[in-house]
């Protein structure tokens, strides 16, 4: 597993440009059906589940849930929670090395956002902080919240919040809060204007994303569409803030990856690159699109989905 994130750098790297993001995403769907001939739909499926879902506003958590029960993928590597977060750690790359060059400037501005906190807490005069100390400051405050809840809940988020039922509800209301968000509020605020009273009420709606079916980023755009952060900014912090996170998860679940029997590793590995590489996909698409069309278009298809999922339900009930 250790090597998946050098193998595919230099592709991620490259995706932000028109013509570069054709031909990894031609790269990638002529990989992801050569795999699927050679017998690994399920991983393959999972992780294109994983990457889309983590960074459009639909829920992957929910649809990481609901694949495997449409399909009756029951048991095995495939309807495991450690599965689940390997293809997180996919997505995960995604993030850090679509937005290398964020981070960069981010940890530059570590020493300046550290010192202007503790002048601010003795009281002391403080400096105007850079534009990236600011969006690093709104980043750590964010993280805040979701890391709290995040092992407070974890076992409940678990074990009593994974029913069909309650993910159609969650995405249904989640789809029409997005939509108010979007469609009500004026777009007045940039990403270097998120104030820590924003990035506070943001951080707080990530936490509530444990629940299956609410979206980690769709919880995080909505607040941030609610505060007038317009739509790429409210993207792109949301993007921002799930790394810290997600990197957390990642290593709170550490040990339950190294333990991957060696048969499944290959199911891993290829779990991991699918997610990777559709996650930088989802990013640079998602990034294009609310620019010119907004959201409406996803509120929809969670509404839809929460439909099929509760007649699916009924049905089989």
């Amino acid at each position: 597993m250790q090597k998946t994130p050098s193998s595919i750098a230099p592709a991620l790297t490259g995706v932000r440009s028109r013509p570069a993001f054709a031909i990894f995403a031609g790269i990638t769907a002529i990989l992801c059906i050569l795999l699927v001939f050679a017998g690994y739909v399920q991983p393959v499926v999972m992780g294109i589940v994983q990457g889309l879902g983590e960074f459009l506003p639909i829920s992957s958590s929910a649809h990481l849930i609901l694949v495997p029960w449409f399909f009756n993928w029951r048991g095995g590597v495939i309807d495991s929670l450690t599965f689940d977060v390997a293809l997180h750690l996919g997505t995960l790359i995604a993030l850090l090395i679509y937005f290398w060059r964020e981070w960069i400037d981010l940890l530059r501005a570590l020493p300046g956002a550290l010192q202007w906190a503790l002048r601010k807490l003795r009281g002391a005069p403080t400096q105007p902080r850079t534009q990236s100390e600011h969006v690093l400051s709104a980043i750590i405050i964010a993280t805040i919240p979701g890391a709290v809840f995040g092992v407070l809940l974890d076992r409940l988020a678990e074990s009593s919040l994974r029913s069909p039922l309650l993910i159609a509800v969650t995405l249904a209301s989640m789809g029409v809060l997005l939509y108010l968000a979007d469609y009500r509020q004026p777009q007045t605020k940039a990403l270097e204007q998120i104030g820590l009273r924003d990035a506070l009420l943001i951080g707080l709606s990530q936490a509530c994303a444990l629940i299956p079916g609410v979206s980690r980023s769709g919880a995080t755009i909505t607040m941030g569409r609610w505060l007038k952060v317009d739509r790429v900014s409210a993207t792109r912090f949301s993007f921002l803030m799930s790394a810290p996170i997600t990197a957390a998860a990642v290593l709170f679940k550490l040990e339950d990856i190294l333990r991957i029997p060696p048969a499944d590793v290959d199911v891993f590995l290829i779990g991991v690159l699918v997610s990777a590489a559709v996650g930088a996909l989802a990013i640079r698409f998602l990034l294009s699109y609310v620019r010119k069309i907004g959201f409406a278009g996803f509120a929809a298809y969670r509404l839809a989905l929460a439909l099929v999922v509760a007649l699916v339900y009924f049905l089989r009930a």
